[in-house]
């Protein structure tokens, strides 16, 4: 038997709705952290489901999950597609389950069929993407790339308790059928299908999105210390007050950064000030400050505007300033031939496509620092994410996925296909 491989339409969409039932929430999305107990239940019933078909299991040190079929050359590197299980807290069923749903249901279609491919074809869960219980995201996909090390992360604590390094033993022995495997290994390329957490494919009516780049991204902590003092006695000749000087950076930045340059975003996400008093003057304000570009240059570029407003701020209200970098990750381009391969096959399959920038990370960030790579969008309602309101309609799960497929089938047929498309 060897037939064109089809994607089976109920098969997937019932396989959404069963991994949507782990850790489901009463309005409908998913609370499934990563290394919790939804986690593993969601990990083993893919693992299952691998088995059932003859599929190979593996897992590595930080639990990210691996399921291969075997291709006819044992000496080619597998081709990896998939994405993630974990949820946040209060996320949809769509984000990081479609991806690797999607993909093991390539993996079926291939076995359906009976096609035979050169390279194995590999499906990840990668462990930890959404970051939201234990930080930083996207652990498992930078431990594979060697973009952070399994070592640093061990005493990390989720926020409900319990240490990294234990729920990480639990995990794994969860689920023994998984044959341990080190940390990263060789692979052809990693294709990673995700919805767009965006307006821009819907409000178009393109359901395919094909990503050339992720976004850099600084994370800035901005403190401003001044002078406590009481509301009603102090005049403002006398007042170090550091939520003036923190309203008038942001204000500024507002109104500077995004409306100049379509492709930047700044975001201020979290503020506090201590003491906190409805009537007293702050003694210090820190808040949050998200700035992603998919240049680089611009985006240190933006960095330095953003310093430079907060030290003009400091010195208009007399007070200190102190600036600390949290996160520093730099813009991601996916290989142009993989980006190509995709677009080949949205053309074969008369599905309309559109290049765009991933606004978000991605475990493909971190996988394209050692293999081509590039990523699938698929349309999500209004663009809303990370919410139990996330909604994908059936008719582009279906299109996403033969997409992914039709690429797998391109990528891993054979290894001259792939060399012909490789960086």
């Amino acid at each position: 038997m060897n037939m064109k491989p089809e994607v089976n339409a109920a098969r997937l969409l019932a396989s959404v709705a069963d991994f949507a039932a782990i850790g489901a929430t009463p309005a409908g999305g998913v609370n499934r952290q990563a290394l919790g107990v939804e986690d593993r239940v969601a990990r083993r019933l893919l693992a299952e489901r691998a088995l059932a078909r003859g599929f190979s299991v593996f897992q590595d040190e930080i639990a990210n999950l691996f399921i291969r079929r075997e291709g006819r050359d044992a000496s080619l590197p597998p081709l990896l597609i998939g994405s993630h299980l974990d949820s946040q807290p209060n996320g949809g069923r769509f984000d990081g389950a479609l991806g690797t749903l999607s993909a093991f249901e390539a993996l079926e279609a291939l076995a359906d069929a009976g096609v035979e491919t050169d390279h194995a074809v590999e499906v990840v869960a990668f462990t930890n993407e959404e970051g939201s219980r234990y930080a930083p995201g996207c652990m498992g996909s930078m431990a594979f790339a060697g973009a952070g090390a399994l070592a640093e992360w061990q005493s990390i604590h989720a926020t409900d308790g319990p240490v990294l390094a234990e729920e990480l033993a639990t995990t794994l022995a969860a689920l023994p059928e998984a044959k341990m495997r080190p940390i990263g290994h060789a692979i052809s390329a990693f294709v990673e299908l995700h919805i767009e957490q965006g307006p821009i494919l819907e409000r178009e009516d393109v359901p395919i999105g094909v990503v050339t780049a992720v976004q850099g991204t600084k994370w800035l902590e901005v403190t401003f210390s001044g002078k406590a003092a009481h509301a009603g006695t102090t005049p403002l000749e006398f007042r170090k007050d550091p939520m003036s000087a923190a309203v008038a950076a942001i204000a500024s930045l507002q109104s500077a950064i995004m409306p100049t340059d379509p492709d930047a975003r700044l975001t201020v996400g979290r503020i506090a000030a201590e003491p906190g008093s409805i009537n007293v003057i702050p003694n210090s304000v820190t808040f949050t400050v998200d700035i992603r570009h998919p240049d680089a240059a611009t985006l240190a570029v933006i960095e330095r505007h953003v310093r430079d407003e907060c030290e003009a701020a400091s010195a208009r209200w007399d007070c200190e300033l102190a600036i600390k970098q949290r996160v520093d990750m730099p813009p991601g381009r996916f290989a142009q031939s993989i980006v190509e391969a995709i677009e080949n096959s949205c053309e074969r399959l008369g599905l309309k496509s559109r290049r765009m920038v991933s606004g978000a990370f991605h475990d493909a960030l971190f996988v394209n620092r050692v293999a081509p790579t590039a990523m699938i969008f698929v349309p999500c309602r209004d663009g809303i994410s990370h919410n139990e309101a996330e909604f994908v309609a059936d008719h582009h799960m279906i299109s996403g996925a033969r997409v992914l497929l039709d690429v797998v089938e391109r990528l891993g047929a054979n290894s001259k296909a792939f060399r012909s498309t490789s960086l």
